[in-house]
């Protein structure tokens, strides 16, 4: 049985704050830390120092596990008034399929800062000031403000040092090599056209290898600078910064972010956005594979809350390496006071045709023979959650896991429809994984690989 877990939740003082080097009103500098848990946009979110729990599951049962053995250990703890994400807190990452050996885990920190924005306070409008959590499994513990802050002064001191550079750093080939996956596309073009399947994503991946250890925190910064209006998150070796949020639960407030359709911003340097949403607009399978992904997302849902709410039509998110077609989707759910967690919910959407395919089952079944490879956390969902049933997972997408002290998977995917071009989506499968490699100081290969 899961040790009780209990926490104290207290505002974060300016002295401590200070020496946190956090006056500037941005988490950024805690991703220092080493070893620290990161979910962070804009500046805002939360760090987590230290570890006080682990909770792991595997299995198509993964979710509710999990839920299981958060919600033992907290005894239906809730959080402090207002504040989604206060009280007892862990980090989450889900593997993408129920098939995998890779264990989902949530992990609870020693310590959690949080300075959210200001749309995670009840009241709605006021400012939400930072603060401090701590938590503990052991009963004899004494929770106090004091033992908070002396805490999370005494994790923050342990930085992590950059890693350094070497002529002999390389990104390698990972279970495909590029041909073989330009292959396995056309394979599944063809069996787009020959079956019941109208959209397949397919993945691939690339193994980088360097000589000295990697850095985690150096790249949850590089990545949380250059990607700031992404999510950027740094979960015990899953690293990344991901534009789409699966699903956020805020006190019954759910939102969803729902991106397909790509243009690769270095193949077009002198477009503007308005070139890039008329250039999407007036791709027939641009279009088509975006509003499978907003279908499946919103069939999902629906039991939940027959109301939704979304874009009527999709708008252009700019990122620094690529445009994507994207559009939101909110809803409120738990009007009868059976309130879905942010598990339920991210189990429910899980996985959703921007990262599986349409209809759901089939493509699954189509892309696990032609990857040829687990994906382990890549496209799972990622974030976290609160006793209280509040959280926000993306999908952990434009990221990395790091397999050892050297070497590490980075991951990119395309959603393949009737009209792909093999050669096309492997560009694309570049693009999406130019963020990461960017982090590691390292280039796409400029031969075949």
């Amino acid at each position: 049985m899961a040790p009780p877990l209990s926490s104290l939740t207290v505002p974060l003082s300016a002295g401590t704050a200070e020496e946190l080097g956090l006056t500037a009103g941005t988490l950024g500098p805690l991703t220092a830390v080493a070893g620290a848990l990161a979910w962070i946009r804009e500046g805002r979110g939360f760090v987590g120092l230290g570890e006080t729990a682990r909770f792991t599951a595997t299995g198509p049962g993964r979710f509710a596990d999990l839920q299981a053995q958060f919600r033992a250990a907290t005894g239906g703890a809730g959080q402090a008034p207002g504040l989604a994400g206060s009280g007892a807190f862990a980090f989450a990452k889900i593997t993408y399929s129920k098939r995998s050996p890779v264990a989902s885990e949530l992990i609870v920190p020693r310590v959690v800062v949080g300075h959210p924005e200001a749309s995670f306070s009840r009241t709605h409008g006021e400012s939400v000031r930072p603060w401090l959590t701590i938590l503990s499994t052991d009963p004899s513990e004494e929770l106090t403000p004091e033992l908070a802050h002396a805490e999370a002064v005494r994790l923050a001191a342990l930085r992590e040092p950059d890693r350094e550079r070497s002529a002999a750093d390389a990104v390698t080939p990972g279970a495909l090599g590029e041909d073989e996956w330009v292959a396995a596309v056309a394979t599944g073009v063809s069996t787009i056209n020959q079956r019941e399947v109208t959209k397949i994503v397919m993945a691939r991946d690339v193994v980088v290898r360097t000589e000295s250890p990697i850095s985690r925190s150096e790249l949850t910064r590089r990545l949380a600078r250059a990607y700031d209006s992404c999510w950027t998150y740094s979960v015990d070796g899953l690293i990344g910064a991901t534009p789409e949020m699966l699903i956020r639960v805020i006190d019954g407030h759910v939102q969803a972010r729902v991106l397909a359709g790509t243009i690769d911003r270095q193949a077009r340097p002198d477009a503007t956005i308005d070139d890039a949403r008329a250039e999407f607009l007036g791709s027939a399978k641009q279009v088509h594979e975006h509003r499978l992904a907003i279908e499946s997302l919103v069939s999902e849902l629906a039991p939940f809350a027959p109301e939704l709410v979304h874009d009527s039509e999709p708008f252009v998110l700019e990122l620094p390496n690529v445009w994507h077609l994207a559009s939101d989707v909110s809803v409120k759910v738990g009007d009868d006071g059976r309130a879905p967690s942010a598990l339920d919910l991210a189990e429910a959407v899980h996985p959703t045709a921007a990262v599986c395919g349409t209809p759901r089952l089939v493509a699954s079944l189509i892309i696990r023979e032609l990857e040829r490879m687990d994906r382990g956390h890549y496209a799972g969902p990622v974030g976290w959650v609160d006793a209280a049933g509040n959280g926000e997972f993306g999908i952990a997408l434009r990221g990395t896991v790091l397999d050892s002290p050297v070497s590490a998977r980075v991951f990119g995917g395309c959603g393949i429809v009737a009209g792909s071009d093999p050669e096309s989506e492997l560009l694309e499968s570049w693009a999406k994984m130019r963020p990461v490699l960017d982090a590691f100081g390292l280039e796409r290969p400029s031969t075949r690989i």
